[in-house]
């Protein structure tokens, strides 16, 4: 939009445009943070927390043992599956460091989705928790993948309590399925070896790949959205400027409970971070009264969520009893804040949620409510050197709307320009162009924007459907469904859901009549993710269809 209106609406003192050129690399701003604020907590996780030089050092260590693996090169890339552990980000600034690119793998993949990935970006190395080195064990073979790094969850925890608690993991709660991977390394040899070692220089550009971020698209097909060092730094400056009115450096709190291998929380962390400010990992934010307890020890001034996590922490005992005095952000993406959730948590914490919109292909941050707005319903304002347009099917620009008259004539496609927006998907150039139009991101979300720079979105163009802030696309369930051999045909489609804002609703066409529910959760539970496995099943004698043949998702929800 070339009059940029939003800008009038902007908080006092709000910039419009940013410099995305401030570091020429990840890397580049972590060893300013490490000189910056060397003795300042930035990690904590499990009862350890690190210091932003224990970070640099450690991430220091794992870079030049990466380096010193046979066959590795600037630009390959290395995978992490693991939840949320102080070993997260030293491996992830560490592969960055050692001019290599990071996969975000999900730990809870089943091996068909894990191998895809692993195949997809060409993988050399992957670290990950042993606690999910049996999935890997099942594909490895049939991956690029050969170095194996894996970690217990207490690795970097001190001694005796390490051993106390990879014996309480493992032996006791069993939470650890037989494995074996023939010349795996562990990461705390990882590190020791890297120690020992020198680090090679390597020279990084803003244009050079620190992430091939997964995500979906209209065909359902994964593909690895490429981010650069450029598109994260300028997100950090982005996201940074427009939440950070009040922070004081190196003294602010953040309660991170959302998973670092998702983009939501992997590049709010390192915008946080720009501040000196202690990320506080939570490993397993299910665990809700664990989470309320972990809340309990801190002063916290900044918390990142979803809109489940809100409301599951709104009905957890003893949250409403938290001190909540320092509490100065709340931000909420992934999936839409509803009113109800919002409104409640502003009642009970005194802090509105700001909800921010973006995509994974946006690095993510596009759009956000100013802080302290209460709910309208809305994402808010195109962030700075951000531009946001509705375009039409013929992409041709759409008149705001103002109120009055058809609202359909200004509702189209939501697409975004600006320095966040990724280079394009890895190895899919036509993927890659169904998207991208002269600078422009296609989001494949429906919606208007107002006379005063607001943006709504009211529908999406993808079947996609979003639980819980994650991305699940209708042609993969399908696929994985349809090999039942009690199945005939069938369609997946998204419902409205008051927990998880959607949730998977299929309709099968059986070829068995003996065919159950259970039957079909138990396959889906084999081969899908948690997030993945349907929440209603129906069974029909005949699934609506067009004159080609092709089923009618809409008519199944």
């Amino acid at each position: 939009m070339s009059n940029k209106l939003w800008l009038n609406n902007y908080p006092a003192g709000m910039p419009a445009d940013i410099d995305p050129d401030v570091f020429t690399s990840i890397p580049d701003l972590l060893a300013s943070l490490a000189t910056k604020y060397a003795d300042k907590p930035a990690y904590h996780n499990l009862g350890r927390t690190l210091s932003y030089a224990d970070l640099a050092r450690l991430s220091r260590d794992f870079a030049a043992f990466l380096q010193s693996l046979p066959g590795l090169d600037k630009g390959d890339r290395v995978a992490i599956m693991a939840p949320n552990l102080l070993q997260y980000p030293i491996a992830l600034f560490g592969i960055l460091q050692a001019g290599m690119t990071v996969v975000n793998v999900n730990p809870l993949y089943t091996p068909r989705e894990l191998e895809h990935q692993l195949k997809d970006s060409g993988a050399k190395v992957i670290v990950i928790l042993e606690n999910f080195a049996s999935i890997l064990q099942q594909v490895l073979a049939n991956t690029p993948v050969r170095h194996v790094i894996t970690s217990q969850l207490g690795d970097l925890l001190p001694a005796p309590k390490r051993w106390l608690v990879n014996l309480l993991v493992k032996k006791v709660k069993k939470m650890v399925p037989a494995w074996h991977i023939e010349g795996a390394i562990d990461f705390r040899s990882a590190l020791a070896r890297g120690a020992a070692a020198a680090l090679r220089p390597v020279l990084l550009t803003r244009e050079d790949i620190a992430f091939l971020q997964y995500t979906g698209g209209t065909t359902g097909v994964s593909k690895g959205a490429m981010l650069t060092h450029r598109n994260i730094l300028a997100n950090l400056e982005q996201t940074g400027v427009w939440i950070s009115g009040s922070f004081k450096e190196g003294t602010e709190i953040v309660i991170a409970p959302l998973p670092m291998y998702h983009i939501f929380c992997l590049t709010s962390t390192l915008s946080f971070m720009k501040w000196g400010s202690l990320i506080v990992l939570i490993t397993n934010p299910r665990d809700l009264p664990g989470l309320v307890k972990e809340l309990g020890r801190w002063k916290f001034s900044v918390l990142t969520g979803v809109n489940t996590l809100f409301n599951g922490l709104l009905n957890a005992p003893g949250f409403e009893r938290l001190d909540f005095s320092a509490l100065k952000v709340v931000v909420g993406g992934g999936a839409a804040v509803q009113k109800p959730v919002a409104e409640r948590w502003q009642q009970v914490t005194g802090c509105a949620i700001t909800e921010a919109y973006g995509l994974t292909e946006t690095s993510p941050g596009a759009c956000c409510v100013p802080l302290g707005a209460a709910w309208n319903g809305s994402i808010g304002l195109p962030i700075p050197s951000t531009e946001m347009s509705i375009r039409d099917r013929d992409f041709n620009e759409l008149p705001v709307w103002t109120g009055v008259g058809d609202i359909e004539r200004h509702t189209g496609e939501i697409c975004i320009r600006g320095p966040q927006v990724m280079k394009g998907y890895w190895n899919h150039p036509q993927e890659t162009a169904k998207v991208m139009q002269d600078g422009w991101l296609k989001t494949g979300d429906i919606g208007h924007v107002d006379s005063n720079g607001y943006f709504t979105i009211t529908d999406r163009i993808k079947d996609m459907i979003l639980v819980s802030g994650f991305n699940v696309y209708p042609s993969e369930i399908e696929s994985v469904i349809a090999a039942h051999p009690g199945v005939l045909e069938c369609g997946a489609v998204g419902v409205p859901d008051p927990k998880s804002g959607e949730a998977l609703k299929v309709v099968i066409v059986r070829k068995d009549a003996n065919l159950s529910r259970d039957d079909v959760i138990a396959h889906c539970k084999l081969h899908l993710t948690g997030y993945k496995i349907p929440r209603h099943v129906e069974f029909r004698d005949a699934l609506p269809k067009t004159p080609i043949g092709k089923v009618l998702r809409r008519m199944l929800a």
